[in-house]
Formats: C-alpha cells, structure tokens, sequence
C-alpha cells in the first residue's frame, strides 16, 4: 500500500497538467495565449503626447495557474498585474502605483489576438476615484505587444497610456 500511495501524492502535488481548450472556450484559450508572452519585453509608452522608455516582464507562477506581469520592474514605478482563470473566466487584478487594486474580466472578442479586460471592481478607492478601468491587450505576433491602458476618474475616461513592447531576445 504504502508504494502505491507515494507515487500518486508525487503527482498530486507535481501539479494537474494544462487543460486542453476547444474554440467554445475563449478565455482558457486567451489565458494560454497571454502565457506565450513569458520573458522580458521592452519599447516605449505613449501619454498625453510624451513617449518615454518602458520595460514589461512575464513571468508563470503558481504551477502555471498564474500570469504575473511587472511593469517597470526595479524603477519606482513598478506595478504588478495579476491574470488567472477563476472558473470559466479570465481575470486580473492590477495593483497600481495609484495604491489602489482594480479588477477586470476579459471580454471575449472577434479577434483571438486582441484580449480586452473591462472593470470588474476596485479595493482601496471610492466610487469616481481614479483607476485603471480597462486595458486591451494586442498580440500582434510572437514578439511584438501592444497595450493601452484606460484610467477613469467620475465615472469617466481621463487618460490612455499607451505601450509598444518588442520581445528581447536573449
């Protein structure tokens, strides 16, 4: 008994393997297509007509059952975004240099490459508080990503950053 035993918690705690996604499935499909972007990216963010330099990474946690996604790692201006399937959805927290965490859903589309998450709800802010209430993803390739974050303040947009990331090659 105790030989059979060892192998199954072995594999229990190796972790289930990737679901397999048919095309009546868009978020699952989305999720495995935002793990394609794994690695470390950099280009420039568009604002209010100013373009600076910016870096993103993609990093898998959680066994894979996690997207983590660090803009502007090491600068004062990091910030974390979280993707994750909870049941049949795709979500993300964003934890913002505004001290505030807004989370959205993925709105599935026409278009598998263009990944659009809309406000879901907020922690740490009050209604018509400032905060990230959308961002659209743009796979344009394998290595080249487009994003445009939408922040709204009143219940209204009042910015959109833009960013234009290249995977770096190693």
């Amino acid at each position: 008994m105790t030989i059979l035993v060892l192998p199954v918690l072995w594999l229990c705690q190796a972790g289930a393997p990737t679901p397999v996604t048919g095309p009546d499935d868009p978020p699952k499909q989305a999720f495995e297509k935002m793990k394609t972007l794994v690695g470390k990216w950099e280009g420039k963010m568009i604002d209010e007509g100013q373009t600076m330099p910016a870096t993103v990474e993609y990093k898998l946690t959680g066994s894979g059952s996690a997207l983590v996604e660090t803009l502007g790692p090491g600068s004062p201006y990091e910030m974390i975004t979280v993707y994750h399937m909870d049941g049949d959805s795709l979500v993300m927290t964003h934890y913002c240099g505004a001290g505030n965490q807004p989370s959205m859903k993925l709105k599935p589309g026409k278009d598998a490459n263009v990944l659009f998450f809309d406000f879901v709800r907020g922690s740490n802010m009050k209604p018509g508080d400032m905060h990230m209430h959308s961002v659209t993803h743009t796979l344009d390739g394998a290595d080249h990503l487009v994003s445009v974050w939408d922040s709204y303040k009143g219940g209204k947009s009042v910015d959109k950053g833009t960013f234009d990331f290249h995977r770096v090659k190693s």
